[in-house]
């Protein structure tokens, strides 16, 4: 009878570490994407994700850091493809394929309104790590210089602001509110007359972002 105990107590000990053991790699095996909730379905290769500016926020470009001069839009949104969606911890990355602005007004002396701005040489690549401080980077693409193009009404007619950003910027995303974010990102003036700042610094929150190719537009949630 103690064989038997002592065997058994083994038995249930083997288990409990074999348990242990294969928790732990079923959660890691998150994607670092996953639509619906943390841990869910892993968002696949080639869907698209979309979202407008978080409710409530505008989409920003001012002159300086700390700066609330120069151009705010009411409506921004972005449609981005999947294109590595690898096991968490890790990297995935996305294609922006389109962003666009609207409803945009300016507080800069000698300028009358906004008449377009317009996102140049996409697609960009996202990537989007779950590591802390849930990183973002936007790279430019094989097309050039992340590029945007605002062109204003001003009191001499219209002007054309060209600005750059040949590095990247960086971001971060939020599962709170499924958000992805970019606070004072600088973009140099390429060209432009003097009624253009020579750095757009580009503030704006997207979300909730959303998986509009599985069913129900599921939210992206970062593992």
């Amino acid at each position: 009878m103690r064989i038997r105990r002592t065997l058994g107590t083994a038995a249930l000990a083997a288990l409990a570490l074999a348990a242990t053991a294969v928790g732990p790699a079923r959660a890691d095996a998150s994607a670092v994407l996953t639509t619906g909730s943390l841990g869910g379905p892993a968002a696949t290769v080639g869907d698209v994700l979309t979202a407008s500016l978080l409710p409530g926020t505008s989409a920003t470009f001012y002159d300086s850091a700390t700066s609330t001069k120069g151009i705010s839009c009411a409506v921004s949104s972005f449609s981005a493809t999947v294109t590595d969606n690898p096991a968490a911890p890790g990297n995935a990355v996305e294609q922006l394929n389109t962003q666009t602005f609207d409803s945009c007004t300016s507080n800069v002396m000698g300028v009358t309104g906004v008449q377009s701005i317009t996102v140049d040489n996409l697609s960009y690549t996202n990537t989007v790590g779950d590591g802390p401080g849930s990183p973002v980077t936007l790279a430019p693409g094989a097309a050039g210089p992340m590029q945007t193009t605002v062109v204003l009404n001003t009191i001499l007619g219209s002007v054309s602001c060209v600005y750059q950003q040949a590095a990247s910027i960086s971001g971060t995303t939020s599962n709170t509110d499924n958000s992805i974010g970019f606070a004072a990102q600088p973009f140099g003036l390429s060209s432009g007359s003097s009624l253009c700042s020579s750095t757009g610094y580009f503030t704006a929150t997207y979300g909730p972002v959303t998986d509009t190719s599985a069913a129900g537009s599921p939210l992206i949630y970062v593992n």
